[in-house]
């Protein structure tokens, strides 16, 4: 089982929304590559980054920010990216930089065209970040919520090729509510593919709840305020989740 820690970008910092709502952020340093470092020195194997301007504006807004943590940790561990990334020549200029993992999100609900054809031209690159709420995919940094079914938009990428899933309950993100086990997991069981769990993770509980499910298909978790608050001991639950599942 995979923690991941989040570093979301906002205006070059590294900050925490609540339910993905940019007037309700806490920022938690002004440096980002500093505290890309501070996570793979307490153990990290992967690091998701979030360009949240990018997401607002479809485009890439803080890639200089993105740049500096590629540079101070991408030959070391794996690092992921959503946030704004809407065309091929964005894809190929991060991973060029060192990026390992694209995320695609709303661009991949708007346009599945898009979505196949970067699937084709870098495969195993690239990871789709589905936002639901009530089992419907949320697009536009969740302000849009639309008819889609989770599940059977999750199929629908799985044939296209992509690496993994991250499924978020934006219900529950930045609110240290417990991550949807239930939902994460009936998402898992329909694919083939890993899910990535993200949203509302609070507790060292949620760790062991997750560990015993992840032959559901579940290969990891995206860990959010909780390890910046200090509600969850990132190191100490890595080291739990590796000492559950070997």
């Amino acid at each position: 089982m995979l923690l991941i820690p989040a570093i979301d970008l906002k205006d070059g910092h590294c900050v925490r929304l609540q339910q993905g709502d940019m007037t309700l952020s806490t920022t938690f340093s002004e440096e980002p590559a500093v505290m890309a470092r501070s996570w793979v020195d307490k153990g990290a194997r992967r690091v998701h980054l979030v360009d949240l301007n990018g997401a607002f504006a479809g485009q890439p807004k803080n890639e200089a920010a993105i740049r500096k943590i590629l540079k101070n940790i991408g030959s070391e561990v794996d690092v992921q990216l959503g946030g704004g990334i809407r065309d091929l020549d964005t894809i190929e200029r991060y991973l060029d930089a060192g990026l390992r993992y694209v995320i695609i999100g709303t661009a991949a609900v708007r346009n599945p065209g898009f979505l196949q054809d970067a699937c084709t031209a870098f495969g195993g690159h690239i990871i789709v970040g589905l936002d639901a709420k009530d089992g419907k995919v949320a697009t536009d940094g969740w302000s849009k919520l639309t008819r889609h079914d989770v599940v059977d938009l999750g199929k629908k990428f799985e044939d296209f090729g992509v690496e993994s899933i991250i499924y978020t309950d934006i219900g529950r993100d930045g609110m240290l509510t417990g991550i949807n086990i239930e939902a994460t997991v009936r998402l898992a069981q329909a694919l083939t593919i890993p899910v990535i769990a993200s949203g509302g993770l609070s507790s060292m509980a949620d760790i062991e709840a997750l560990c015993a499910v992840e032959d559901a298909g579940i290969e990891g978790v995206i860990c959010g305020r909780a390890i910046y608050s200090g509600d969850l001991d990132f190191e100490a639950a890595q080291e739990r989740a590796d000492e559950l599942n070997g």
